[in-house]
Order: C-alpha cells, then sequence, then structure tokens
C-alpha cells in the first residue's frame, strides 16, 4: 500500500480527516476528486495552511498537512508551535524530501535540522520511517493519536520486511557486543548493508531503526549502551539536535557514559547533487560508512 491510498482510505473512513497542502500535491495528487471539500490547497502558504489547520483542529477535524520539509518545518515555525504546540492540537505534520532526500536542492531546500527543531517543541512528537512500508505501518498509530506529530515523509521503496510499528519504541533489528548502529529514516537501508560490511570483518554489530525519535526509546538505547563496546548513530541531519544529540541526552539523564561515534552533517549543508553522488560525497554509501565505523572502532579497542 502506498501513503496515498493509506491516507485516502483512513479519510474515507474517518471523515474527520481533512488533507491539506502548500502547493505540494506529490504525494496526495488524486486526493481532491475522492475528498473534494475535505481536500484543501492554501498554494504557497504553509503559515497560513498551519493556522487553518489548527482552526480545523478546533473544531474537532485531524487536518494531515504536507508541504516541503524545510518549508514546513522552518518558514511556518511560528504558527507551528503557536498555533499547534501551545494547544497541542492533532495536527498531523507531513514533510516531504526532507534529508538526503532533497539531493539535487541547494542548503534552502535542505532539510537537515528538521528534526532538531520539531522535536523542541513540547508535545510535538516526530517519526522518521525507514521507508515507505514502514512509514504506511506507522502512520495509523500517528494519525490516530491526539498529539501533534511531525514526519519525516519517506516514500522510497524498502525490502525489508519490518517488525509492526510502536509509538515510542525503535525498531531491533539485531543486537551486537562490538557496535550498535542506530539509524532512522532513510538511510536505514545503507546501515544495514553496512553493518553486513563490518560483520565480513568479524564485529558483532547490532542494528537499531531509531523511526520514533519523540518519544524515544531510551531502554533500546541504554540495553545497547550496555551490551556494545560503542554506539554509531547514523543520520541525514545536522550533527548537532538530532540523533546524536538524542542519545546523548539519554546517557546523561541515566549517569551512563558511552564511546559514541556520530555519522552526520557537521555544521554544514551537504553538495547538491543526484542522490548516489550525495551519499558518495558525505561518505554515507555503505562501503565508506563501513569504513569509518572500522576504522573508529579499531581505535577505540586499540586504546582500551
Amino acid at each position: 500500500m502506498t501513503y496515498e491510498e493509506l491516507l485516502t482510505e483512513t479519510a474515507l473512513a474517518d471523515e474527520r480527516i481533512v488533507v491539506m497542502t502548500a502547493e505540494n500535491r506529490a504525494l496526495v495528487r488524486n486526493m481532491p476528486k475522492i475528498l473534494g471539500s475535505r481536500f484543501i490547497d492554501t498554494g504557497i502558504t504553509e503559515q497560513t495552511m498551519v493556522g487553518m489547520a489548527a482552526g480545523l483542529a478546533l473544531r474537532g477535524r485531524i487536518p494531515v498537512i504536507h508541504a516541503l520539509a524545510p518549508f514546513l518545518t522552518m518558514r511556518a515555525y511560528e504558527f507551528i508551535r503557536t498555533d499547534i504546540g501551545i494547544a497541542r492540537l492533532p495536527v498531523k505534520l507531513s514533510g516531504y524530501i526532507p534529508g538526503f532526500l532533497s539531493d539535487g536542492n541547494g542548503p534552502t531546500h535542505q532539510s537537515i535540522e528538521d528534526v532538531a527543531i520539531m522535536r523542541g517543541i513540547p508535545g510535538m512528537e516526530v517519526y522518521c520511517p525507514a521507508d515507505e512500508d514502514d512509514l504506511v505501518s506507522s502512520l495509523p498509530a500517528i494519525w490516530a493519536s491526539d498529539a501533534p506529530a511531525y514526519v519525516r515523509i519517506n516514500h522510497k521503496k524498502g525490502a525489508y520486511y519490518h517488525a509492526p510499528f510502536q509509538r515510542g519504541k525503535a525498531e531491533v533489528i539485531a543486537e551486537g557486543s562490538d557496535l550498535t548502529i542506530l539509524v532512522y529514516g532513510f538511510l536505514f537501508e545503507n546501515a544495514m548493508a553496512a553493518r553486513a560490511l563490518l560483520e565480513k570483518e568479524g564485529l558483532s554489530v547490532g542494528l537499531l531503526n531509531m523511526r520514533s525519535l519523540k518519544p524515544v526509546d531510551e531502554e533500546a538505547i541504554l540495553h545497547a549502551a550496555q551490551h556494545s563496546r560503542k554506539l554509531v548513530t547514523v543520520e541525514d541531519h545536522l550533527q548537532t539536535g538530532g540523533l546524536h544529540s538524542i542519545v546523548a541526552e539519554v546517557l546523561l539523564k541515566h549517569r551512563m557514559t558511552a564511546d559514541v561515534l556520530p555519522l552526520a552533517l557537521k555544521e554544514r549543508w551537504f553538495k547538491p547533487g543526484v542522490l548516489s553522488q550525495v551519499l558518495d560525497i558525505e561518505g554515507f554509501t555503505p562501503e565508506k560508512m563501513a569504513a569509518q565505523i572500522y576504522s573508529s572502532f579499531k581505535s577505540y579497542a586499540y586504546a582500551q
């Protein structure tokens, strides 16, 4: 099932759902003729769309709103914070082409700080599915919740059969005594491939799909820190405020220490290009990720 098929099915079954877009219909092209007045396109006006969604939510509706991730989370931030966040309204924010998925776009269109921005709003939940199947399996629970939520929309097809989604729970793919890789979103498949390469080098490597970032699975993070010699966070996001920061916060909260290698963007936007080029240049191909992780682990092990 695709994102649009799931949203159509859910909206037809629940008249409270209103689908909205700020002139970004890539994921919902067929819905205007199906939903009629329950489909609203405000044009390139993300702030207006968010304000309208808040008003509809106050009247008992469940708005599912769509826009390019950088414009939804940054251009409309004050409206999300004030109109949705303060009142904790059940508006569902769908951010399109987040992270490296905006491959050919320059810095203005790169959403690599969206997790940090959205998780800073009290009550806002943040989800980053690994692929379209993971996305579709997670959305019914997210849409059914009374909490506002931001979802990094990932429509890429995947080959992995995911475990059932649970809000606030990581998907444990494997456990490892040497390393545990924590990843979310589009980079999940590359992290799986990097894990396979590291296992061939004789390392015991765990893998966690951190599809729920807020609420986050603290127990899974702590378990990995206790049972692996090193943690690796992988994300197409700035190092500040994303998964690396979340892991650090959890460890500090529980007065634990761990050796953590962050694979993220450090204080810069990524060089735009074809997606395969972006991954290669930025060091996020399976081979380059595995090489960085292996080198870091060997240095750590030698120091011990």
